[in-house]
């Protein structure tokens, strides 16, 4: 990655694209990405990651933020791929 893209990927503001929801399904005890005609069940803290994508906060604040609610965790390397790979699905922008 060139030294111009890093800098964008620090800079991105991720937040989900305009026909997506988060919701939290109460019987399922679950966060639920949903998309047109698509539900997407949300396992683990992904629920968390996906409402930190407001559009306020860069990638590095959301992994701040992560970082000081869950000490030790790999959200560092674990949330940026994470939030580029909903990015290449199309449900952030």
């Amino acid at each position: 990655m060139t030294a111009a893209a890093a800098a964008a990927e620090r800079a991105w503001r991720p937040v989900l694209a305009p026909a997506l929801m988060l919701r939290h399904d109460p019987v399922r005890g679950a966060d639920l990405l949903v998309l047109p005609e698509r539900v997407v069940v949300l396992t683990g803290h992904a629920g968390q990651v996906v409402g930190l994508c407001d559009g306020t906060r860069t990638v590095d604040g959301i992994v701040g933020t992560l970082a000081a609610r869950h000490p030790g965790a790999p959200v560092a390397t674990e949330v940026p791929a994470f939030l580029d790979g909903m990015r290449q699905k199309g449900w952030l922008r």
